[in-house]
């Protein structure tokens, strides 16, 4: 599935691309967000590698990773990236990670990721499960989760 994109009335989802380098760096390179990611602060030549590879991915077959650009609608301008990651070992089901500019912490943009994320994972992909940790400052997709879903099973609001 190539091109991805997704959008809603705020953030739209989009692939990652080369020019998306200093943003990202931005993001990645922050100790402010790393700090609640698993990894580092990174620099430019890693950033590079990242884009690189999430572009390279877009046309792998199968295709096992999804690393997206989530952009604010009105502007265009890159404000995070999103992830899903599909398990090798649990079929129909994937990981999802997200990381947003500190600029824009604060705002309801995680929540607002995530769903698209969710529904590009549900509907598009066809996953039966998808799964990840919360960002720590994003109390409101802790709130959001307990609110839509129940057991594991899901419930719309």
């Amino acid at each position: 599935m190539h091109p991805v994109t997704r959008s809603s009335a705020r953030l739209g989802l989009r692939e990652l691309a080369i020019a998306d380098v200093e943003a990202l760096l931005a993001i990645y390179g922050s100790p402010v967000v790393t700090e609640h990611l698993s990894f580092e602060p990174r620099n430019r030549e890693q950033v590079e590698q990242v884009v690189a590879r999430s572009v390279t991915a877009t046309t792998a077959m199968p295709r096992t990773e999804y690393a997206l650009a989530i952009v604010e609608t009105e502007t265009a301008e890159l404000i995070g990236s999103g992830r899903l990651a599909l398990d090798p070992h649990q079929e129909r089901g994937a990981t999802l990670g997200f990381a947003l500019h500190p600029d824009v912490w604060g705002r309801g943009f995680g929540v607002e990721a995530v769903r698209l994320l969710l529904e590009f994972g549900f509907n598009d992909l066809r996953l039966h499960r998808i799964w990840g940790a919360p960002f720590p400052p994003q109390q409101g997709i802790r709130q959001d989760h307990e609110r839509r879903w129940n057991g594991g099973r899901r419930h719309d609001s």
